[in-house]
């Protein structure tokens, strides 16, 4: 055999680990890791969480949301397309503490291979609610308050930076930018809100999201169904509400977007065999923002739109 055939085979295997190598070099430089001069790829859940993302991120990042206007959190669950979605992703952004109930399992497993970060993580146990009916958990919507809004705002900044360096400042002026803005959102929901007549700071919805906002800003918040929309309502539930409303002389009440309205119009009715007439004051944005393109569909315009309405649904009849 001559020497250029028996050298055949150690110069194709040569090549071929060539080869391998320079496709695992390509395949690190497209998926985590160090994002060089590529956008950073980014997968959210809740579309006010794909805003939050959008918004620090600025023109480095590229957001993949996976839930839109009118989703439940709660009850949704991963598509192979979403999967897909996450596994792709450079970092992927959460609500956590049980929000996307359904979509723990995918979660955690994600969490072995990348960044997939809970924004809710940076608030201390001792700010969190904990209602009675939720087993010991913590009550995830969080972002009904703005300062508790502004915790999350750390939680992205701290993330990007780390995994784009790179373009740390430019994460850290939009983070420093938007909570300046929070700030002053904070400042305009006390002011909105003020009018409001300590006997008439009932908030009544479909389901116990609002408790954040009930102790951040002074109401007292009665839902139909529990922290989770995976609980139904019962009729003692029904029955406990429409007391309420009678008790208590209250003209309106908020259906969710993320919830049907059956419920609430089963306790209007419930309430007007008490004796009691209540309206449906509109439409808040509960654990959806609004539509991309539209105020509502930001966070900061959705907190504009709830607390417009709930302004206007719970002031004095005369004063309307």
């Amino acid at each position: 055999m001559s020497m250029a055939r028996r050298l055949l085979p150690a110069l194709v295997a040569i090549v071929v680990v060539v080869l391998l190598g320079a496709a695992c070099a390509s395949d690190s430089s497209t998926s985590g890791g160090d994002v060089g001069e590529r956008p950073v790829r980014v997968t959210t859940t809740a579309n006010f969480i794909t805003d939050l993302a959008e918004v620090i991120g600025g023109e480095r990042v590229e957001v993949t949301g996976l839930l839109g206007p009118g989703v439940d959190p709660h009850l949704y669950k991963a598509s192979a397309g979403d999967v897909a979605a996450l596994r792709d992703a450079d970092v992927v952004f959460y609500g956590g503490l049980d929000l996307e109930g359904r979509m723990a399992d995918v979660l955690d497993e994600l969490s072995d291979d990348k960044p997939t970060i809970a924004v809710s993580e940076g608030i201390p146990d001792d700010r969190k609610r904990q209602p009675t009916e939720f087993e010991g958990k913590f009550d995830p919507h969080i972002w009904f308050s703005v300062p508790l809004w502004r915790e999350a705002v750390d939680v992205v900044e701290q993330a990007y930076v780390e995994l784009d360096p790179d373009n740390a400042d430019g994460y850290r002026e939009r983070a420093d930018a938007y909570r300046a803005e929070l700030e002053a959102l904070d400042a305009e929901v006390r002011e909105t809100l003020a009018s409001i007549p300590d006997d008439k700071r009932v908030l009544v919805t479909s389901h116990d999201a609002f408790g954040y906002f009930g102790e951040e800003y002074d109401f007292e918040v009665v839902g139909i169904q529990g922290t989770s929309t995976a609980t139904e309502a019962t009729t003692a539930d029904i029955d406990r509400v429409a007391g309420v409303i009678a008790d208590r002389g209250l003209e309106a009440v908020f259906i969710e977007s993320t919830v049907s309205p059956q419920t609430i119009r089963a306790v209007l009715a419930a309430a007007e065999r008490r004796g009691q007439t209540a309206r449906i004051g509109g439409e808040l944005f509960a654990d959806a923002a609004g539509e991309r393109g539209t105020p509502e569909g930001t966070y900061i315009g959705m907190v504009r739109h709830n607390v417009g309405l709930i302004a206007e649904g719970l002031a004095p009849s005369g004063s309307r």
